[in-house]
Order: C-alpha cells, then sequence, then structure tokens
C-alpha cells in the first residue's frame, strides 16, 4: 500500500496538465509512468488529495484512472475538493477496519464512510475522536497541528466530508 496525502488538481482543459502537489514539486500524469508502479504491482494506491477520482471525456477517472490504468490494482480518491481533518478521521477509520476486520477495501470504505455519515467522528479541543481508536495508544483522540487547537467542537457527518471518496479498479 502507497499513501498519497497531497493536494491534487485535475485540469479538465487539459487532463494531462493535472498533477498532485508535493512538497518537493508535481507529481503530473507523465511522472507516473516513471514510477513503475506495476513493477511489483501496488495493491492499495490511496490518493487523499483534492480531485483525484474526478475525470472527463478524455481522462475517465481522472488521475486514480490513470494510475490504475498503469498498473496500480486499487485506488482510493476523491471526486472534489476534500476537507483535511475531515480526510484524516475518513482514512484513520478506512485503515482500521482493513487491519481489523480483515474486509475487502471497498467495505472497509463503506464502512468508514457509514461511521462518519453517523457522526462518529468529531473534532473536540484540538483532537480527532470516534474514528476506531479505541483500545489503542490513540484512544485519546488524534492530537492535531495547534492551528486547530481552537477548534472547540465540529461534527464531521455532513455527505461533504466523505461522500466525494471512490474507489477505482479492484474493490478486492
Amino acid at each position: 500500500m502507497v499513501h498519497v496525502a497531497a493536494h491534487g488538481i485535475f485540469n479538465s482543459d487539459n487532463p494531462k496538465d493535472s498533477f498532485i502537489a508535493l512538497s518537493e514539486g508535481e507529481l503530473t500524469f507523465s511522472d507516473f509512468q516513471n514510477l513503475k508502479l506495476n513493477a511489483p504491482p501496488i495493491e492499495l494506491l490511496v490518493l487523499s488529495a483534492c480531485q483525484t477520482s474526478l475525470g472527463n471525456e478524455s481522462a475517465e477517472l481522472g488521475i486514480a484512472g490513470y494510475a490504475h490504468r498503469l498498473g496500480v490494482k486499487s485506488v482510493l480518491g476523491s471526486l472534489w475538493e476534500v476537507n483535511d481533518l475531515a480526510t484524516l478521521g475518513l482514512m484513520t477509520k478506512f485503515y482500521s477496519e482493513l487491519r481489523r476486520n480483515n474486509v475487502i477495501k471497498a467495505e472497509a470504505l463503506r464502512r468508514a464512510q457509514l461511521a462518519m455519515s453517523r457522526g462518529q467522528a468529531y473534532i473536540q479541543n484540538g483532537r480527532l475522536y470516534g474514528i476506531g481508536l479505541e483500545n489503542t495508544e490513540l484512544e485519546n483522540g488524534i492530537p492535531l497541528a495547534p492551528e486547530f487547537a481552537e477548534i472547540d467542537y465540529r461534527e464531521l457527518s455532513h455527505p461533504h466530508y466523505w461522500a466525494g471518496f471512490t474507489i477505482v479498479g479492484n474493490p478486492w
């Protein structure tokens, strides 16, 4: 598994100009070819960045679809601009479901999205709670960056926070 937490930009006018913004620069469509994502094949590539599964008639399923065509078995990406804090909650729950329950990727995503929709993930006093961290070293929540310390309480159940994520390729 490979997880890329960054910012993504899908250019609908010229999909080849789409990219994932990294601290060292941009990862473009052509850069993906040089990564040799199929040697050996990556089982799961998580692109927890904005618009990584957004596409158009010339680039169906966007950056995620392109990575899948290059040999990645499954790509988890987003259809719209995503909230970083909510994405942290969704991804933490997603990985928790994969690890603890030995379910297929699509089911782990579904369970994580259901948990979010039910209000099980929330931010309180600068920490993220309610995402399956019980009985772990993080059972008292995930501490957030100092700029989020002033958030007294925020619920993350609105579909905008979790519904934009989808799996491209093999759901197993």
